[in-house]
């Protein structure tokens, strides 16, 4: 809720205005702990993929604790053009800026088990998905009618249908464990379920600032415990270097057709989203609705900070909608506040022993705080499906799209005589479920009749809240 001793209603609703020090400095790291778990798990993820990352002993593993320190570094890069502004670039709005969880399905397949060489693919994907992002500014109100919310929906549930795999098997030991004994042990599971159930306790029982970091502290639970118990290593946090600066083409950078595709078609949806979330904070903290200049700037900040943290080894950027929900819950409207957060960022990014830190944390309780992010993605999407109207049309483009594009995602064998970038783009299942489902709203105009679906739907019938017609023929 809104603290009138921070400034009058007016002052909290203008982006331009800024608190007091001593009130806007705690604000700012409020959006830094709010997205911060959710800012590196994306790194996290891929390196694990790609063979570097917890319990593979690989000799690349301070790679991962790199990819760490530039997510953490570029998200607060791209919050301040966000905040600030670059001529054209930025919304002036606060809008914090983080990795993307939405382009994961889209990069394990470039990665899976090939090592640290195949992140230069993904940065030639970053870089250039970026740019098209960007470019994405000059016309995204001409392009939202393809990406109505049964596209979207369909998309966001996707990508968190296909990451919750990773949850169970981070709270099971993690993937080098799999076929040992250790694998699913009581163990493991216990440092999980800690985390789990202190985020649910904080996030139905308590308010505030308690609540919107449920995940984080439960994470902290969870690290303490596995501390007590002995399962945390503080080696590699001795061996970090006490500060570094990001490094150009730290992982090199290699142009493929999947890659380029993947991220350029992922563009769309992620600019979606943002325009969603700058027209939430408009609505939620100045009452108001965003202008088209703030829409634009967005974009080409969503963008402009993708591809730049591509040059550097890290992965793509979005606008982060729990700090929407935070800007709403506080009521303070100041682009200042964030602008603080965002050097908090930036200052954690150039210290690698912050990375180390988090890369200390066993993947069992990382796994725990995986399964409830991971879980909320694919709530996330099906709220976004509410907003759908479920008429035969809608219902059969769903199921279409959701049955080819999950499908792939758990039988990829079925692709075996695909080469190259198809089988990559065809095997994330996100792709194929997205372009099947805005290709079938475009083309698909008139309704079904009740009689064209009964004979497929063994008997269930789906009735939407009202929108449903139903009448003597159906």
């Amino acid at each position: 809720m809104s603290d009138s001793t921070i400034g009058t209603p007016e002052q909290l609703r203008d982006p331009n205005y800024t608190p007091p020090l001593h009130k806007a400095v705690p604000l700012g790291i409020q959006h830094v702990l709010a997205m911060f778990v959710s800012n590196v798990t994306p790194a996290i993820i891929v390196c694990g993929a790609a063979g570097f990352g917890f319990g593979s002993n690989s000799p690349d593993f301070p790679q991962m604790i790199y990819m760490i320190q530039m997510s953490m570094f570029f998200a607060g890069v791209a919050t301040l053009l966000q905040s600030i502004t670059l001529g054209p670039i930025g919304a002036g709005l606060p809008i914090v800026q983080g990795t993307s969880f939405a382009f994961i399905p889209i990069m394990i397949p470039l990665v899976v088990g090939k090592g640290v060489d195949a992140i230069a693919v993904v940065m030639g994907g970053v870089i250039v998905g970026g740019l098209f992002h960007a470019v994405l500014g000059l016309f995204i109100g001409r392009i939202r009618f393809a990406l109505p919310p049964l596209v979207t929906g369909l998309v966001v549930t996707m990508i968190g249908l296909a990451l919750v795999k990773v949850g169970i098997q981070y709270a099971a030991g993690g993937v080098p464990a799999i076929g040992t004994e250790q694998y699913g042990s009581l163990l493991n599971w216990s440092m999980a379920l800690i985390v789990i159930f202190v985020t649910l306790g904080l996030k139905f029982f308590a308010r505030g600032m308690l609540s919107v970091s449920a995940v984080l502290i439960g994470l902290l639970a969870g690290y303490a415990y596995a501390f007590m118990l002995g399962e945390v290593s503080l080696a590699n946090v001795g061996r970090a270097a006490p500060f570094a600066l990001p490094n150009p083409f730290h992982f090199g950078v290699e142009f493929t057709a999947a890659a380029i595709i993947g991220f350029c078609l992922m563009a769309f949806v992620s600019a979606v989203e943002t325009v969603g979330d700058v027209s939430g904070i408009t609505k939620g903290g100045a009452g108001r609705e965003a202008t088209d200049r703030e829409i634009r700037g967005a974009t080409y900040a969503d963008g402009v900070g993708t591809a730049i943290s591509g040059f550097f080894g890290a992965l793509p950027n979005t606008s982060f909608s729990q700090n929407v929900g935070l800007i709403a819950m506080t009521g303070v409207m100041s682009r200042h506040v964030v602008t603080i957060g965002a050097l908090f960022l930036i200052a954690a990014g150039l210290v690698p022993k912050v990375g180390a830190v988090v890369s200390s944390i066993p993947i069992e309780v990382l796994g725990g705080g995986v399964i409830v992010m991971f879980g909320m993605v694919v709530a996330a999407g099906i709220s976004m499906l509410s907003d759908v109207r479920w008429n035969r049309r809608n219902m059969v483009i769903f199921a279409i799209s959701l049955s080819v594009g999950l499908g792939l995602q758990q039988e990829p064998g079925a692709l075996q005589h695909l080469e190259g970038t198809i089988k990559i783009l065809l095997t994330s299942g996100l792709l194929p479920a997205a372009l099947i489902a805005i290709v079938l709203n475009l083309i698909l105009p008139e309704e079904l009749s009740g009689e064209a679906t009964e004979e497929v739907s063994g008997g269930l019938a789906g009735h939407g809240h009202g929108e449903l017609v139903r009448d003597d023929h159906v």
